[in-house]
């Protein structure tokens, strides 16, 4: 017998997806889906079917098509973009169905009417670093489409893509209407910017450039997902690679305040790579790292190393910028650095310093008024106030409209993201659209310490115990310096009571107090843990402690918003009245 052989054919392959689609459908699920069903009713489906495209398949909110010329896929993608755009201008911002596109010419393996192979995968990953609303195309399709489509392409160089043997190069597609978030941040003169430098590879061995390249990409990747943060493109900063530089050198030419830098250095199985991060205009060192691994999965590896260096760097950073702006006089009223100045008030979750950051915050929004940012911050400080001072109603309407505010406008800012879905799922009750909202902050940015925190905040007072420890677990380890790791510890209190393990649960607590004394609810859970403990004396003298920080503490008050899940809250609630706390 004559074994059947693959059928194979050279084609372009068009990968595309709906920006945000998980938070769009946790906000309106049926809306949502009524929506984009219209727009490929009436829209995508008879565009592609004008330049001769086949759909493949549909995987959810994507859309994976196959054309026999790379130009007519261009062209395509060219349309539907800049239709799409239109198409969204009579919706409201937070209802726009935005798609990103990533296109590859390559050899694919036909089976039952589906495509495989390599060439579909690059034009997935493509897809997956797209621009939303633009279109990232392989270097072999831009080859094809080269001076035949009416839009501009920026040289993005190479990207190790994930699961991809070999780098490919790739290039942007410019479209002059596509639409933009970047009206909606801080100007750029006003934001922090960083640039990171190429790898050095130290071991000597030129088969390693890949691996220090590759893990240069996906670190500026994940940072560009910082949506506070300007990140110099990769093929700028690639200039210098091989080449000695001063940090005042890149200061000066690229504008940045901050550079990252490192190297990587293979020996046999083991692979040390090392970063620092660097002050631009004082040379000073803000953060340092070694990493020494076995160099057994080298994407794996890349992943891990790229998640704890951008989990360290952002609260790095974090604490720069409020750093940087508490030394300057308090005359500079750009919006960005409104926000700043509320920090040291914000995170504290109590309303006397809510009191304080409001006024800055909402100063902040009339400048500008699209700032998701401002809106998620002032979210959290109306709870604050809300929860913890009075109970007015208004304050926890307010803190839901502004929570909403930041989601519908901080579709791709991750942190915006995650402290909207805690005031959704505190003032709201809306756990289940705030559970959503989190995956959709986790899809943007997966070593964020502040969005782990917070997700295992409400994943714990939800009864979903296990995944909350994981989260609040990976949020420490890669964050051991930030300043707000104590609210991993502080979701531990919580999950770890609910397992019964109360001996976890009063040192967890007991470590929040000790970063955050000036906040009631840990030492509230502190004295829980201390009930169970059978140490009565501890917790009525720790129970004092609750109403010297929150004198309005009283646990029917605290239900109105931590009461998510009643077999959680409740055992909590009853160790309280033990220890003497107030109904």
């Amino acid at each position: 017998m004559v074994e059947a052989r693959a059928e194979r054919r050279l084609a372009a392959i068009l990968a595309t997806d709906v920006v945000g689609y998980s938070c769009l459908m946790g906000i309106d699920e049926e809306g949502t889906l009524t929506r984009l069903n219209a727009h490929r009713r009436e829209f995508l489906e008879p565009k592609i079917a004008e330049y001769h495209g086949r759909i493949v398949k549909r995987t959810g909110d994507g859309i994976l098509i196959e054309f026999a010329s790379a130009v007519d896929a261009a062209r395509c993608a060219v349309e539907i973009q800049r239709g799409m755009s239109e198409r969204n201008e009579p919706v409201s911002p937070d209802r726009h169905i935005v798609l990103r596109i990533g296109i590859h010419v390559g050899d694919i393996i036909l089976e039952d009417g589906d495509i495989f192979g390599d060439g579909v995968n690059i034009a997935a990953r493509l897809e997956g670093i797209a621009a939303p609303g633009g279109i990232c195309i392989s270097d072999d399709a831009f080859r094809q489409v080269r001076d035949k489509i009416d839009i501009a392409f920026e040289d993005a160089g190479e990207r190790q893509l994930k699961n991809i043997a070999r780098p490919v190069k790739v290039y942007l597609g410019q479209l002059g209407n596509t639409p933009s978030k970047a009206e909606t941040v801080p100007a750029a003169s006003n934001r922090p910017s960083i640039a990171v430098l190429p790898f050095q590879n130290m071991s000597g061995d030129p088969e390693q450039e890949y691996f220090a390249d590759g893990m240069v990409d996906e670190i500026i990747t994940g940072l560009s997902r910082i949506k506070w943060l300007l990140v110099i493109s990769r093929n700028s900063t690639f200039i210098y690679k091989n080449k000695p530089v001063a940090m005042k050198d890149i200061a000066e030419k690229f504008g940045v305040r901050y550079v990252l830098e490192g190297g990587v250095r293979k020996s046999g199985n083991r692979v040390w790579i090392t970063a620092q991060l660097i002050d631009a205009a004082t040379d000073a060192h803000l953060w340092a790292e070694q990493y020494d691994r076995l160099l057994d999965d080298v994407f794996a590896l890349q992943d891990e190393i790229t998640m704890r260096v951008v989990g360290a760097i952002e609260p790095s950073l974090r604490k720069a910028e409020v750093d940087r702006i508490t030394r300057q006089r308090p005359n500079t009223f750009s919006a960005y650095d409104l926000m700043l100045r509320s920090q040291q008030f914000v995170f504290t979750g109590m309303p006397k310093d809510a009191a304080k950051a409001i006024p800055l915050l909402e100063d902040a929004l009339k400048l500008e008024p699209d700032y998701s940012a401002a809106h998620a911050y002032l979210s959290w400080c109306l709870h604050s106030r809300y929860g913890r001072g009075g109970l007015r109603e208004e304050d926890r309407l307010a803190a839901v409209r502004h929570a909403r505010a930041a989601v519908s406008l901080g579709n791709d800012d991750a942190t915006a993201l995650a402290i909207a879905a805690l005031v959704l799922a505190y003032d709201g009750h809306d756990t289940a659209t705030a559970l959503k909202i989190f995956d959709r902050a986790l899809e943007l940015s997966n070593c964020s310490i502040f969005v782990l925190c917070w997700n295992a905040a409400i994943l714990a007072w939800t009864g979903k115990t296990e995944l909350a420890i994981e989260r609040a677990q990976l949020a420490l380890s890669l964050g051991p310096f930030d300043s707000l790791r104590w609210r991993a510890n502080h979701a531990l209190a919580i999950a770890y009571f609910h397992g019964h393990r109360y001996g976890d649960a009063a040192d967890a607590a007991r470590s929040v107090i000790d970063v955050n004394p000036v906040y009631s609810i840990p030492r509230a859970l502190l004295t829980g843990a201390l009930v169970r403990l059978g140490l009565m004396e501890e917790a009525k003298a720790m129970a004092q402690t609750v109403l010297e920080c929150d004198p309005s503490f009283t646990i029917s008050g605290t239900s109105r918003y931590s009461e998510l899940e009643p077999a959680v809250f409740r055992p909590m609630a009853d160790a309280w009245r033990e220890a003497g706390l107030p109904e």
